[in-house]
């Protein structure tokens, strides 16, 4: 089963940032897996984060309505499993909301869910839900300090009943039979320049407050960067949904670098070839919009101009979709694809995929490369699921 979920801010009614409605994001997402081979029945979509985050600068009212409409789209977009997040601070929520308002309002969201539901053909697969009132915002933490505290194991019980009531004071109470997991907070983060890991004994109560084998498992929230035993270890230990993002990117963003470098030694005095500038068009694209690095780096000029290109939190991913970039990201791919790279360059500046180019798995087609980079990350999730 393949499991793809987009947040709220990346795609919803508006178009969000990627500039897509759950309806064109579920085209996308299978069009590309009937691509890579994958049945329609083996590709599950996800929404993560569906609440009110996006316009969390509104009145609670306001957002909670916005919200509804974006779920009730991706419902009727295909939407299986949805991740009901009524956690974050409105404008009008003074202190925060707390444990029993997060619940009402994910209760109304749920309702809205199952409305939409109502209107599928016959025979539609029963919509999944998530849970949960500690949830990390979108994207990764910005703070950098201590590890997050794990979730208190007194806390679930609580939870799970407050839910159960506002679930039924909603008239979803049958939607409550299909609530799969619950979203805590084991412990885990990363932030600008540091990796908080996992850690199974600070954890083990929280482990242990569910049954041996469970019917609620945990989704556990900025898993990126853990080690392979960590990410073992958390499936064992109950946290059977394991959500990553920013590593994936990351990824991305390390490929795209080296073979920028790459393609700087091989054709950069070579007549007739003007090479790419992807990293110097990343970089002018984030200082000509801030929005979504500002917030997150400090520190002196230089400090920030790291942080922009190689930080954890990889805050540059919101920018590769910018037309400057993709033009050039068009140049890098044409310009090495054009010329055969010397099996030395890959062991220099790819070190992790020489041995595998060596053999042709993948070819040194630049996009296989890209692709077979990310993958090496995938790998370390499926392992720990053991897929």
């Amino acid at each position: 089963m393949l499991l793809v979920e987009s947040t709220s801010s990346q795609v919803n009614q508006f178009g969000g940032y990627t500039g897509q409605t759950p309806d064109q994001f579920s085209s996308f997402v299978r069009s590309e897996a009937a691509r890579a081979g994958f049945s329609e029945k083996s590709a599950l979509l996800g929404g993560d984060h569906l609440g009110p985050y996006p316009w969390r600068n509104e009145q609670s009212a306001v957002a909670l309505e916005k919200a509804c409409e974006l779920v009730r789209q991706c419902v009727l977009a295909g939407y299986g499993k949805i991740h009901l997040d009524a956690s974050i601070a409105c404008a009008d929520d003074v202190q925060g909301p707390d444990e029993p308002t997060v619940a009402q309002r994910a209760a109304i969201l749920c309702r809205a869910a199952e409305t939409a539901y109502a209107q599928l053909p016959a025979g539609a697969s029963p919509l999944l839900y998530i849970i949960g009132t500690e949830v990390p915002a979108p994207g990764g933490e910005s703070a950098v300090g201590q590890p997050p505290t794990a979730t208190p194991s007194e806390n679930v019980r609580r939870t799970l009943e407050t839910f159960r009531a506002a679930f039924e004071r909603q008239g979803v109470s049958s939607a409550w039979e299909r609530v799969i997991g619950m979203v805590v907070q084991p412990g885990v983060e990363f932030g600008e320049n540091v990796i908080f890991p996992y850690d199974r004994q600070n954890a083990r109560a929280l482990s242990c407050a569910l049954p041996e084998h469970p019917v609620l498992v945990y989704e556990a929230h900025s898993t990126d960067y853990q080690s392979p035993i960590a990410l073992q270890q958390m499936v064992e230990d109950h946290f059977a949904i394991l959500k990553v993002g920013p590593w994936l990117t990351f990824a991305f963003r390390e490929a795209v670098f080296a073979l920028s470098t790459i393609e700087r030694e091989l054709l950069a005095n070579r007549k007739g070839f003007r090479v790419s500038q992807v990293r110097e068009t990343l970089e002018a694209a984030m200082l000509l919009d801030p929005t979504h690095w500002r917030s997150y780096y400090r520190g002196s000029e230089n400090e920030q101009r790291l942080a922009r290109l190689y930080s954890y939190s990889d805050r540059c991913r919101y920018y590769w979709t910018d037309a400057a970039v993709q033009q050039e990201l068009t140049r890098l791919r044409a310009n090495l694809d054009s010329c055969p790279v010397p099996p030395t360059l890959w062991s220099q500046y790819l070190p992790s995929q020489y041995e595998a180019i060596r053999l042709r798995r993948p070819s040194g087609n630049v996009e296989d490369v890209i692709q077979e980079h990310i993958r090496t990350v995938l790998r370390v999730y499926a392992a720990a699921c053991r897929v």
